[in-house]
């Protein structure tokens, strides 16, 4: 790399998008390690240059001057002609790099498939051990139990004594301690917030809530350590039926909306797009449910339980009619 060049792009071409990103000549910049197995969609290459006025800057690594997120852009802003290209900076190591590559292509962008998701959670256990299974679960778009899983049946993971979740703290992995100090806590505090005994017992909201849940119960505060992680979601037959009698298809979640999304036949009305959209918020509030209930002030709650369960109704009603029609569509 020519450091001439290179240096006056930057001194002098300057996006609009702000400080910090610089337009750098297309050929100074390098394709990356990317998160997809498959390698970079042609067709979405295609769609991106036909695009008129200038796409999001790419994230390249200072050093290397590989792209970490933004090849389908680069390739488009070639295949259009152009010499310049906006580019946003990233300093850290190469794992932290592929960390952020694939969190930058599960936020946004052409989706991640399942296949790719799984397969860098793997990588990233192997080169973050200590990250939780929940951040880890919400950097690759995958549930925190499946994570877990492939922590499990991993023999190439290495082993951490502690864990860094989704706001950075590092907690002990034997978090025994902290469970017993809240149980305390709230014994001697009933009043007391999950959040307020989350905080002085040094543990995450979610734990501090999993505690009350268990002493309210009448159960040992400390789980079971000897007890098996969940079974993942698996696949029953499309004809399985649920407990009211409806026909209903066993697919993980995530796939499921995946899949939806791909659809044309969705994705080109305004009503599929607004289906869609409702079942991606419902899909990315289930990731966080147990931090956005600690985080429910009490005097909210009994009116936000009613809405949930209405909210619930409406979600069963739409259910039932989708059976029916299926059964009038198709009839056994």
């Amino acid at each position: 790399m020519t450091g001439g060049l290179y240096s006056d792009a930057i001194s002098t071409e300057v996006s609009e998008y702000g400080l910090g990103i610089a337009a750098v000549p297309i050929m100074e910049v390098l394709v990356g390690e990317s998160p997809r197995l498959e390698g970079e969609d042609k067709d979405h290459v295609l769609r991106l240059a036909a695009l008129e006025g200038p796409l999001p800057p790419i994230l390249v690594d200072r050093t290397t001057m590989r792209v970490i997120d933004g090849i389908h852009r680069l390739m488009a802003a070639s295949l259009k002609g152009q010499r310049l290209i906006d580019v946003e900076f990233f300093d850290g190591s190469s794992e932290d790099a592929f960390l952020k590559a694939v969190e930058s292509n599960v936020e946004h962008g052409l989706p991640l498939t399942h296949a790719d998701r799984a397969a860098a959670a793997g990588r990233i256990l192997k080169s973050h051990p200590a990250m939780s299974d929940r951040a880890i679960a919400k950097s690759t778009g995958l549930s925190a139990r499946a994570v877990a899983q492939l922590r499990l049946s991993s023999h190439s993971v290495p082993k951490s004594t502690v864990r860094i979740g989704r706001d950075g703290k590092v907690r002990p992995l034997n978090g025994a301690k902290g469970r017993l100090r809240a149980a305390e806590l709230m014994k001697e505090n009933p009043e007391a917030s999950v959040r307020q005994v989350a905080r002085m017992a040094g543990v995450s909201p979610a734990t501090a809530l999993d505690v009350r849940r268990r002493l309210e119960r009448g159960e040992d505060p400390v789980r079971n350590q000897g007890s098996a992680v969940a079974a993942p979601e698996e696949e029953t037959p499309s004809g399985s039926r649920s407990t009211d009698g409806s026909s209903v298809i066993r697919l993980p979640a995530l796939a499921t909306l995946e899949k939806l999304m791909r659809d044309p036949s969705l994705r080109q009305s305004e009503l599929g797009r607004r289906l869609l959209r409702l079942f991606k918020e419902n899909e990315l509030g289930a990731k966080d449910m147990e931090d956005i209930v600690a985080s429910v002030p009490p005097h909210c709650i009994e009116l936000i339980v009613g809405l949930s369960r209405r909210n619930s109704q409406i979600w069963t009603e739409f259910a039932q009619l989708l059976d029916r029609r299926a059964r009038a569509v198709n009839p056994e």
